[in-house]
């Protein structure tokens, strides 16, 4: 029996409504597999991502990192000084980078692979109907058996008094801001101790900034184990920045070019006020939602939207991928949500797959690095499940000695009793270039047995895994084993 309003026929496959990670990779697939396919995005393509997100705020940290470097140079028997920062071109540096890029995102790449684009604010008239608001003028309807919504997330600005007064940037209004300015910054007050947070307020640091970093919770990366997050507040108290956990914003204030914020009282009962020029706003991120025809269509656009396992809302053909309802908003999620938005919402009628998280690899960008794969210790807490951590610290591994960067350590949750895989993290440099070895173990059931036999070249950070698998090993061989084999050589000689 036919659906009412369900038309007969369809002008396309699949609509993917947004152009960041998630809807390029859905456009992508589509059209490989020879779909009808058009994508529709409101604003830049390429997304956040792209745009105000991993790619301009890795291009500054580069900078940033060269600039303690050349600071540290002594260290390494050479002069050091402080560094030259010339703002104007540091800042071109990122917009180069940015544009660098911009072609894989681009609209002439993905027409070429067969996906149709349109510039536009798109709306779901009807559950097969998409109607788009041309950028160029007048509007255009399209019929589609499934529709794929990847509009992504915004920046949240926190109900604090008197914020709207002091002009507070975002990631969506960081990097133009930047750009005017001869210099970076004087004095630069960060809200939100979570991974943006703590990159940003790092970066900028380094690059001539005076940083406080306010967290109104007891400690900064929450969903980091304490030891990381506690690894992550020594290294940017070190370098200079102001930390304040478990402390609240209570309002906001200007009087002429003088902006302050005022905290609550400490444990003194005095009232605190920190004076500022620039303040960013890094506390958390919403879904776009709205605008979209979705409540007409009874989906509930609470946050988080709520999908199935198979990334499906309350209509079975409509899908959504990315932020809008990841439980974890990165990039690399993003995409992989798209592998299963894009092959369930074209060939669902012959079978399924449910979204498998199990394995998601995530990075922070500050120098050192931390990144992580599987569980933390904190999750098998919470989760139940039994572990035996092993930890490796990289003071012990020659390549991290020549490079005078013994900061950090790796560690690994096994099964107790067994060599495989529950998660490992690494903190330390090159971290999220160290993991893939562990994401490659855990993804295919490879135990640290595997990693202790796989070779290394000498000397490489890369040999970490290894040597942390042969501390596994040694903790794991059975003592009655050493009196035997003292008693076995000492037969042999006779």
């Amino acid at each position: 029996m036919a659906t009412p309003g369900k038309p007969a026929r369809y002008d396309r496959n699949l609509v993917v409504i947004g152009g960041g990670a998630a809807g390029l990779v859905t456009a992508y697939i589509a059209a490989a597999t020879r779909a009808s396919v058009t994508l529709v995005e409101a604003g830049r393509m390429g997304g956040e991502c792209l745009n105000t997100g991993c790619v301009p705020s890795k291009a500054l940290i580069r900078s940033a990192r060269l600039a303690q470097q050349i600071r540290r140079a002594a260290d390494l028997g050479l002069g050091g000084a402080e560094p030259v920062v010339d703002w104007r071109r540091v800042m071109q540096r990122v917009q180069a980078v940015v544009q660098a890029i911009a072609p894989h995102d681009s609209v002439e790449r993905y027409t070429a692979l067969g996906v149709e684009v349109l510039q536009g604010q798109a709306r779901l008239l009807d559950p097969w109907t998409v109607e788009v608001r041309l950028h160029d003028g007048g509007t255009q309807r399209l019929t589609t058996r499934a529709i794929v919504l990847a509009t992504g997330a915004r920046p949240v600005v926190p109900a604090i008094a008197g914020i709207e007064d002091v002009d507070g940037l975002t990631s969506e209004t960081l990097w133009e801001a930047l750009a005017r300015l001869d210099a970076p910054p004087r004095r630069l007050l960060v809200l939100g101790g979570g991974p943006m947070g703590c990159e940003l307020a790092q970066a900028l640091q380094r690059l001539g900034s005076q940083v406080t970093l306010l967290e109104q919770g007891a400690r900064l990366l929450v969903r980091e184990d304490a030891d990381v997050a506690a690894f992550a507040r020594q290294t940017l108290e070190g370098e200079g920045v102001r930390v304040l956990t478990g402390r609240r914003a209570l309002r906001f204030e200007r009087t002429g070019a003088t902006r302050c914020v005022w905290l609550e009282p400490d444990a003194t009962g005095a009232e605190n006020a920190i004076e500022f020029d620039t303040l960013l706003c890094a506390t958390g991120r919403q879904p776009r939602l709205q605008g979209l025809g979705l409540e007409e269509l009874g989906i509930d656009t609470g946050s988080p939207l709520e999908v199935n396992a198979c990334l499906q809302t309350v209509w079975p053909h409509i899908y959504v991928a990315g932020d809008i309802a990841s439980p974890i908003p990165t990039t690399p999620v993003a995409a992989h949500q798209a592998w299963y938005a894009a092959i369930n919402a074209l060939f669902g009628s012959l079978r399924r797959f449910k979204v498998d998280y199990r394995v998601v690899p995530q990075a922070i960008y500050l120098d050192p690095e931390i990144a992580r794969v599987g569980l933390t210790e904190a999750q098998a807490r919470q989760q139940g499940v039994a572990y035996e951590l092993t930890r490796f610290e990289l003071g012990a591994l020659d390549r991290a000695v020549t490079n005078g960067a013994t900061a950090g350590y790796v560690k690994v949750l096994t099964v107790p009793g067994k060599d495989r895989l529950l998660g490992a993290t690494v903190v330390g440099e090159q971290a999220a270039e160290l993991l893939p070895q562990f994401t490659l173990a855990l993804q295919h059931g490879l135990g640290l047995n595997a990693l202790l036999r796989t070779l290394h070249a000498y000397p490489t950070l890369g040999e970490v895994s290894r040597q942390l698998a042969g501390q596994w090993r040694r903790a794991h061989v059975p003592k009655w084993i050493y009196p035997w084999l003292a008693r076995y050589h000492a037969w042999r000689r006779g």
